[in-house]
């Protein structure tokens, strides 16, 4: 267990770069509008969010490689995007270049959204995967708090402290890089490629109590059925689908992604100062940080479901809560501590479930395809939301904004009492017969 545990913890590590690289924007955010002097709306979509299409990109063309070149080889290939992304915006001097480079790093993260998760599932035991995947999350939830603590000890470094910012990251970036080189390969992917004796060695350390021959038949047979074309698109995977589709829709629709891009300028609009509302931003991280734990502690032992529950209902209950104080000019900390509450709901629930979750509800020989359909569908919202964020501020206003976010965590409860099925403790093989129909 001890060799598992280190293996998911250095591919989880591809975590951290994308909560680093995906908040460490925010950061930078008001800096590099009066440095290139743009408008809202060219600030939102191509400066802020241009990471956020090259997730998109990643998320959607990840699949292949992750297929093709195996679990390890995409997740080190993810590393050295990290890397050069980093020092390249970092060096920018036009807003141009910089999106350029900010973009490698989005596909970074949006193929790390497929292939870590993918890897941790295949190696991890069952009665354990749940909380080995969410290291994942873990790790995301830390390079965020990293990102906002990094913002706030480098904001008066130099003349233009947004490079500092932005290049630091390539030090967890060349680390991660170095660390993945000495993982094993998955043993599910390893039979897909027919390499049965390297996959029988790795399977002997993940269930050394379990009868080898026999788990790898299996494996085999539901591999070899990719061998007549089957894709996620046929009927029989309709329902893995929709609830790959739907877990991530609802997870955007919080205004999760939103919120972390722009929690200091938020917290700007709510009346607190520029130094406290970064100071606020640290205290967002801490909080996440703290219910991530706590949902993986949670999730093998109450399941996905009952933590979307929790989750749903605290999403309802805070983002409800923000639109009032925003309506009725609620001032001094009360949105901080509404958002706060916000986070820890998010982090308890779809936090901690979603890539678990989607990493669960499709075949072997489908799995990667099938994170790669619901990394696209939360990357593409995660992108096209947060690119609407100054624009809508400034027109509608924030307590509107937060109030649609409200509407959306009511249907999401919905989903979450009445489709949402429990994964806990079932092997990948087990979950792939009860949810495809025959």
């Amino acid at each position: 267990m001890n060799k598992i545990l280190v293996w998911s913890i250095t591919a989880a590590m591809a975590g951290f770069l994308f909560g680093f690289d995906t908040v460490v924007i925010s950061g930078a955010d008001k800096q590099l509008q009066e440095l290139w002097g743009t408008s809202d709306a060219y600030h939102g979509i191509v400066v802020m969010t241009m990471a956020l299409w090259g997730t998109v990109a990643g998320a959607i063309l990840g699949g292949i490689p992750t297929n093709r070149l195996g679990r390890k080889t995409t997740l080190i290939w993810i590393g050295i995007f990290y890397v050069i992304s980093a020092l390249g915006s970092a060096f920018a001097n036009d807003p141009v270049t910089f999106a350029i480079f900010r973009f490698l790093g989005g596909v970074g993260v949006g193929v790390s959204t497929i292939a870590a998760p993918t890897y941790v599932s295949e190696i991890a035991p069952a009665k354990d995967r749940g909380r080995l995947v969410s290291l994942y999350q873990f790790n995301i939830v830390l390079g965020i708090l990293i990102a906002f603590l990094s913002n706030y000890l480098l904001r008066n470094t130099g003349a233009e402290p947004w490079r500092w910012m932005l290049g630091v990251e390539a030090i967890p970036a060349v680390l991660y890089t170095f660390f993945v080189f000495f993982v094993p390969r998955s043993p599910r992917w390893l039979i897909s490629k027919k390499k049965y004796e390297e996959a029988e060695k790795v399977m002997k350390i993940i269930n050394p109590d379990e009868d080898i021959k026999q788990k790898m038949t299996e494996i085999k047979e539901q591999s070899e059925v990719k061998l007549s074309g089957e894709n996620i698109f046929l009927r029989k995977y309709r329902f893995p689908l929709l609830l790959a589709f739907l877990i991530a829709f609802f997870n955007q629709l919080s205004g999760i992604n939103a919120f972390l891009y722009y929690a200091p300028r938020i917290f700007e609009e709510a009346g607190l100062g520029v130094s406290t509302a970064l100071l606020s931003s640290i205290g967002i991280g801490v909080v996440n940080l703290l219910f991530t734990l706590l949902g993986v502690f949670l999730i093998d032992r109450l399941g996905r479901k009952q933590l979307m529950l929790f989750g749903s209902i605290g999403y309802i209950i805070s983002l409800g809560l923000v639109a009032a104080a925003f309506f009725f000019n609620w001032g001094g900390l009360w949105i901080p501590i509404f958002l706060f509450l916000f986070i820890a709901s998010h982090a308890i629930g779809q936090g901690a479930v979603i890539w678990v979750f989607i990493s669960e509800i499709f075949p072997n020989h489908l799995r990667a395809s099938g994170q790669s359909f619901g990394a696209s569908t939360h990357w593409v919202l995660a992108a096209i939301i947060p690119a609407l964020i100054p624009y809508l501020f400034s027109t509608i206003g924030a307590g509107y904004v937060f109030a649609f976010f409200t509407f959306m965590m009511f249907l999401q409860l919905l989903f979450v009492l009445f489709i949402m099925p429990e994964t806990k403790g079932k092997s990948l093989e087990e979950l792939s017969e009860e949810l495809s129909f025959k």
